[in-house]
């Protein structure tokens, strides 16, 4: 049997495991299912955005996991203006109000390196919360420069996909970086993370922490539906469905995991 926490002899570690949704209900599931810590965020379609104030103070009163809340003012690319950054100061103070445990973040400058002056601004409002990197590290230029500068700005914890567009094919990178990075900051591998390729991607990459969607398209509840009129573009859940997290999911990582 794995455990979180202490290790006695012979009691191997389970991986800490992270949920990415993007409403309460999600959320409440992620604990449900036994999950160690939520992300929460907006706009998963489009890889996550920063959610409403009012989304995150009703999450972290629902729940006792901790939960990491996404900073990123809109989609697109990593590079923010000073407006942008002022933003993202401000979101950050309402997840340190609203109870986050973590706040995860990316900035880039335009040649692709990480943009160290206005990551260590926002780390230091964010203390004493964690705060991770997230996947505009795959966007970097060179990611043994990247993880340098993280490791030297006192980041917690890195989300990469080895920079690749699936964490399968990018195995051999975030092995070689959770090697590098050591007990200096957690590498967490995400984007791809299966039921089935879970445990394969921990033995293959040492990493201690894993990142997981496990979203299922579901049916929504309305009985009237207008097949003539739409709100959104297709490449995003319709009027009539929804995205949300599966408890079963959740569970069948967890059981493979040896949780």
């Amino acid at each position: 049997m794995f455990t979180i926490g202490p290790v006695t002899p012979g009691q191997p570690r389970r991986p800490l495991v992270e949920i990415c949704t993007d409403s309460l209900d999600g959320s409440i599931a992620v604990e449900q299912a036994g999950a160690d810590r939520v992300e929460l965020c907006a706009d998963l379609p489009l890889g996550g955005t920063t959610p409403s104030g009012g989304m995150m103070t009703a999450v972290c009163e629902a729940l006792t996991l901790p939960v990491a809340v996404m900073i990123r003012p809109r989609a697109g690319d990593f590079l923010y203006s000073e407006g942008e950054r002022e933003i993202m100061r401000r979101d950050i103070e309402l997840a340190k109000q609203a109870g986050a445990a973590a706040i995860v973040l990316g900035l880039l400058t335009p040649d692709g390196q990480v943009h160290v002056a206005a990551t260590r601004d926002l780390i230091e409002r964010a203390r004493p919360l964690e705060v991770t990197f997230h996947r505009a590290f795959d966007m970097s230029r060179e990611p043994y420069e990247a993880l340098r500068a993280l490791i030297d700005l006192g980041i917690d914890r890195l989300l990469t996909s080895g920079q690749v567009a699936d964490v399968s094919a990018g195995l051999a990178l975030v092995s070689e970086l959770v090697a590098a990075a050591g007990a200096q900051l957690s590498v967490m591998p995400g984007c791809g993370v299966q039921e089935h390729n879970a445990r394969e991607i921990i033995e293959a990459t040492g990493a201690r922490e894993i990142h997981f969607s496990a979203r299922e398209r579901r049916d929504g509840g309305m009985t009237f539906r207008n097949p003539a009129c739409a709100m959104g573009t297709p490449e995003v859940p319709g009027e009539f469905e929804r995205d949300a997290t599966s408890v079963d999911r959740i569970r069948a990582l967890l059981v493979q995991l040896g949780g």
